[in-house]
């Protein structure tokens, strides 16, 4: 953990937030078709039922990310304490 904040560290941790957030983005704005086109005869909104099968793909898809993401934020959070108890045992 000696030199963690490089300018080569630092550019790739704004390239994964950058390309994170464009990933919801792309799954949002795919989702948004499902909103224009909803019909009531099909099923309740956001149902699995009341979707095709794109609709589908996206709305899981969307859960598998934000399931990515909270596992690379708790990988993220135990390096750090895993650090900080190697830095405070030296």
């Amino acid at each position: 953990m000696k030199n963690l904040f490089t300018l080569k560290n630092v550019l790739i941790g704004i390239g994964l937030i950058v390309f994170d957030l464009f990933v919801y983005i792309f799954l949002g704005l795919m989702l948004m078709g499902y909103d224009d086109f909803y019909e009531e005869s099909k099923g309740e909104y956001w149902s699995l039922e009341s979707m095709t099968f794109s609709q589908k793909v996206n709305y899981v898809s969307l859960h598998l990310w934000h399931l990515i993401n909270i596992i690379f934020i708790v990988l993220l959070i135990y390096r750090v304490v895993i650090g900080v108890k190697k830095k405070q045992s030296c």
